[in-house]
């Protein structure tokens, strides 16, 4: 393993109840909800000499009834609530080269963030969506530190996902636990 750490950046505790058996190497952070505590918290952790990456775990909604219960690999991250139309497409900030999705790479879903919790499909269209991954992913990308994201998805995203979330928003933790043992 190279020299640093690799921070695990995960909203809430109740999403990672399980922090005693983080593996080596690794130091978890709870962020807040929401994309304005996600990025303050990244961007602070970006600043640490001993950061050697950033991974971003969380729960996710999806309208894909296929990928719940499932822990997935985020491979490419969007902003579903940044609204400038006609100055930017939906999901674009405007004036900013890069103001839009953001490119992880690989085999994985299309995550959208955004600041309200989803009970019917969004405008713009991904396969999950949650409400701190693309700031963090923005934040890493602005100080050029290693970015991955993994979410567990725990609610269709419909009139149910309120109590859904609730009933499994720990669930997946030992999923990402056992994911970190590879990384």
């Amino acid at each position: 393993m190279a020299d640093g750490v690799s921070y695990l950046l995960v909203a809430l505790e109740m999403e990672m109840p399980e922090t005693s058996v983080i593996p080596a190497g690794f130091e978890v952070c709870f962020t807040g909800v929401g994309k304005i505590n996600a990025s303050l918290a990244a961007s602070k952790i970006c600043g640490r000499p001993d950061c050697r990456r950033v991974i971003n775990y969380g729960t996710a909604g999806t309208l894909d009834a296929g990928l719940a219960g499932q822990l997935v690999r985020v491979a490419r991250l969007a902003q579903r609530d940044m609204d400038a139309r006609p100055l930017a497409p939906l999901g674009t900030t405007p004036f900013e080269e890069d103001g839009g999705m953001i490119e992880l790479g690989g085999e994985g879903v299309l995550l959208s963030t955004g600041d309200n919790f989803v009970t019917s499909p969004p405008a713009l269209v991904s396969d999950i969506v949650d409400m701190e991954g693309y700031a963090i992913a923005k934040a890493c990308a602005r100080a050029t530190v290693p970015f991955e994201c993994f979410k567990f998805v725990t609610d269709l995203a419909d009139k149910e996902a309120t109590a859904n979330w609730r009933a499994n928003v720990a669930k997946g933790g030992w999923m990402m636990l056992a994911k970190l043992a590879t990384l």
